[in-house]
């Protein structure tokens, strides 16, 4: 028996699976995010994650490491040579061989795309967008934040939405229900607690603020909140900028271009709106026809799939 580890390395958290030869899970493990963008010590602490999780996960199974044939990972904050190298670097310090890392956008086109050459939209903690076309050309744009104009991913959301909740209650620009939403769910009375309400992101209470932020917009852009809609338009814009640049600089065959949807905005919320927007926006900016597809399987899935097409 074979025996093959998937990683999918993100900010927040990392899954490994370890496979067999007939790609089923024989046992799997989940640790602390390994993004080294989000790591006071970086690339050192990273590796060690990763090492720690693929250690938890040979004892969980029962066998040791030097039993696993190949190792493929996709982690997130691995965007270019330079970061690849690195992380590289202190893997093999630990002692770990026949491993191959990319960017975690990468595995999400091996998991979901039917055809296996496809455009993969993460919209996550993060945002990036891969894409490995016809010829196996791999690139990804986005996935370096601000820099590189990320919108869409839950972060850049709850930001907003707290922005524009401040332009109303503060600048007076546009009135939005998520005001009311927002004072009603954490008992905010004036818009000096709602100023104060911020401070929540540095406790343990972080999550659940962000993720009302972005319950708030969802909810407000059901009901054509003003600025939610605006909110809505800026992300399918760049979204859909991506899509068609994949589309324009890679070689797809074949008559529609698979785009495989991943990230918790547009596999587990109610992001129909959105979506709808994207594919609005992208059929206008290119002349190619386009394939939706939600991933429905966990993105290591494409981990294993890419080890049995490629390295073995």
């Amino acid at each position: 028996m074979k025996y093959y580890i998937g990683v999918d390395g993100g900010g927040t958290k990392t899954y490994y699976a370890l496979f067999d030869e007939n790609k089923n899970i024989i046992a799997d493990v989940k640790t602390a995010g390994s993004n080294h963008e989000n790591l006071e010590g970086s690339f050192d602490e990273a590796a060690a994650i990763i090492q720690d999780g693929i250690t938890q996960l040979t004892k969980r199974a029962g066998i040791a490491v030097s039993d696993v044939s190949f190792t493929l990972m996709g982690l997130a904050g691995i965007d270019h040579p330079f970061q690849h190298d690195e992380m590289c670097k202190r893997l093999e310090k630990f002692g770990l061989k026949n491993f191959a890392i990319y960017n975690d956008g990468f595995i999400v086109v091996k998991a979901g795309s039917e055809s296996g050459a496809a455009i993969g939209l993460n919209n996550g903690t993060g945002t990036c967008c891969n894409a490995i076309d016809s010829t196996g050309r791999m690139l990804q744009l986005a996935g370096l934040g601000d820099f590189s104009g990320d919108m869409g991913n839950g972060h850049w959301i709850a930001r907003m939405a707290f922005k524009a909740i401040y332009d109303d209650v503060y600048l007076g620009i546009r009135k939005t229900s998520m005001t009311a939403m927002c004072y009603e769910r954490f008992n905010i009375k004036t818009r000096e607690q709602f100023l104060g309400s911020v401070a929540l992101l540095d406790s343990e209470q972080s999550e659940e603020y962000i993720m009302a932020l972005i319950d708030f917009f969802f909810d407000g852009l059901k009901n054509g909140d003003e600025a939610c809609v605006i909110i809505n338009d800026m992300m399918a814009e760049r979204s859909a900028q991506l899509i068609a640049a994949h589309a324009a600089q890679l070689t797809f065959n074949g008559e529609e271009i698979e785009v495989v949807l991943s990230g918790s905005i547009l596999t587990k919320l109610p992001s129909d709106i959105y979506l709808d927007e994207i594919k609005k926006r992208v059929a206008k900016k290119s002349g190619r026809k386009f394939k939706f597809i939600k991933l429905t399987q966990p993105p290591v899935t494409g981990c294993i799939n890419w080890i049995l097409q490629e390295y073995v």
